[in-house]
């Protein structure tokens, strides 16, 4: 399925292990001292993080161990909000854990997962199951979010949508990005 808008967890876009890839990753707690663009705002969102306990529970709740593989750049202002809310998740659900890649230095992994088949747009989550098998994908965005941007966020300059997309961001929390993943993960659970 290639319509972002209609689901947050696309298919699997590759058939073999993504285990290299993943070992190659690297923890949120190890990457964040590495942020060179954005710093203080990394590390502002994730010192407030607060994780709702109903997506708690119910991430904890899917059977098996579970692997978020994350295509990030630190210049990124969608991860900058993403990603330390699902950092914050897998630190809390210990069936899970995260691990992020540089998107640049990966661009062949990017290119099997395209927004919309066409941008290389980020985060990219990568849901993996215990034998790193990939079972799905999210991103760049929670789905409301993303189709404002198509439909009349790109209508505007870049500074005022990034003004729009930030406050989403400051009163959404991460609650809207955890949902799509926590159902994500349920179907593939």
């Amino acid at each position: 399925m290639s319509d972002r808008l209609l689901t947050p967890l696309f298919p699997a876009a590759t058939d073999g292990s993504l285990e290299a890839y993943y070992e190659q990753g690297v923890s949120f707690e190890t990457f964040l001292p590495t942020a060179e663009k954005n710093t203080q705002l990394w590390q502002s969102v994730w010192d407030r993080v607060r994780l709702p306990d109903d997506l708690v529970a119910r991430a904890a709740a899917v059977p098996g161990d579970w692997h978020l593989l994350v295509l990030s750049e630190d210049w990124c202002g969608d991860a900058v909000n993403i990603v330390p809310v699902l950092a914050r998740l897998a630190e809390a659900v210990p069936n899970l854990d995260l691990r992020l890649i540089a998107r640049d230095e990966h661009l062949d992994l990017m290119d099997q997962h395209l927004t919309n088949g066409k941008s290389r747009s980020i985060p990219v989550v990568i849901l993996l199951n215990a034998d790193f098998e990939e079972q799905g994908w999210w991103g760049p965005r929670p789905t409301d979010l993303q189709r404002w941007v198509l439909e009349e966020g790109l209508k505007m300059d870049s500074e005022e949508r990034y003004k729009i997309v930030r406050r989403f961001y400051a009163r959404d929390k991460g609650r809207t990005t955890l949902e799509e993943i926590v159902t994500g993960l349920e179907a593939a659970g």
